[in-house]
Parts: structure tokens; sequence; C-alpha cells
């Protein structure tokens, strides 16, 4: 067994919040485990905890297409979350769940070494830059702990307000030009990892 493999299944058999007492599956993330572009939404909603498996809801679809519309597809890049269980009603998590998710994440991306993370939503932004407004991040490249940061709003987004989605099909077809070009632009901000995220 690899390492990452060892990794997904600590995840699975993962006892360290409450999350864990009423999900049907944890949710670790999909995708290349050598992923050029990683992506981190919040947590896992009803058919991700259904599935096991990361955005396959009405998000995911779009996600998807989005995907598509640029030429890559799931097994291209990773997919995860900040928590990796379900938080009931699809809540935000709490400051707890999250520190016991931390490590995961914490490990995957070091596992994974990606070119470009990419935040989905505030509150995945939110736990690399605390206090940020997404609205005013999203789309503009930066740096966090030597990797491209690249925020921008989550997919669900877009089903709510429609005038977001031509936003969001525009900071896609930029992220192709991150991966060419990795090095962010004037924007750059060498932040030291939010404390609930820090590198081992």
């Amino acid at each position: 067994m690899s390492e990452f493999e060892n990794l997904v299944r600590q995840i699975h058999d993962c006892r360290k919040c409450s999350l864990s007492e009423k999900r049907t599956n944890a949710v670790p993330g999909e995708g290349s485990p050598t992923a050029d572009i990683m992506f981190i939404g919040e947590g896992p909603g009803f058919n991700e905890d259904r599935d096991g498996r990361p955005f396959v809801g009405r998000s995911g679809r779009f996600l998807d297409e989005m995907l598509a519309a640029i030429g890559l597809r799931r097994p291209d890049v990773y997919i995860t979350n900040v928590v990796k269980c379900r938080p009931p009603n699809n809540r935000d998590p709490l400051p707890g769940e999250i520190e016991a998710c931390h490590p995961y994440l914490d490990a995957q991306i070091e596992m994974i070494a990606p070119k470009v993370v990419v935040m989905l939503g505030k509150y995945s932004f939110n736990q690399f830059f605390p206090g940020e407004s997404i609205g005013r991040a999203r789309g503009k490249p930066r740096s966090w702990n030597g990797v491209t940061a690249y925020p921008m709003y989550h997919p669900a987004a877009a089903l709510h307000n429609p005038r977001l989605r031509p936003v969001i099909e525009d900071d896609f077809r930029n992220l192709l030009r991150l991966i060419e070009k990795p090095e962010p632009g004037p924007e750059k901000i060498d932040e030291a990892p939010a404390e609930q995220l820090s590198f081992f």
C-alpha cells in the first residue's frame, strides 16, 4: 500500500470528531495523486456522503462542465474538501471538526504537491486567508507556502445566482495559464499558513 493509499484508509477509518458518528461515508477526495491542480471545497453534502465521492451533486456536475470546457477531466485533477465528513444539514464545519481534519488536508497537499490549489468558495478560502473577502480575492493568484493559491467562487454559487456563471467561467479559463506560468503576479503574498492548516 502506498503512502497516499494509507492516508485514504486513515480518513475512511477516522473517528476523531462527532461527524463520523452519523456519516454514511467519509469522503477523502478523488482524482490524480500527482495532479497539477487541486480543488478544495468546504465539506461533503448529502450526495457526497451517500456516494463517498466529492462534488457529485448539481454543483459537481457544473464543476465537471467547467473542467471539460478547458480540456480537463476529474482524473486530471484532485478534488477534496476542508472536512471529510458531512456536517449535519450541510451546516458550516465547527472549529473542532476542522482541527480534527486539518492534518489530512495538510498531508494531501504535501503528498500531491500541486502547482495550483484552487480554493472553492468563501469557507475554503478563509481557512487559508482568514477574514478576506472571496468577492475581492477571486480570480487573483497569490502565493501560499510556495504553492499558487487561486480563490474562486464555489460552483454552487452559480446555481443560486446565474449572473456568477460567466465569472466562474472566466476564472476557469485563466486557471490553465497558471499551470503554464505557475508564478503568481503582482498579488504575490508570502503568508504563514493559517493556524488550522499548518504543514507538518
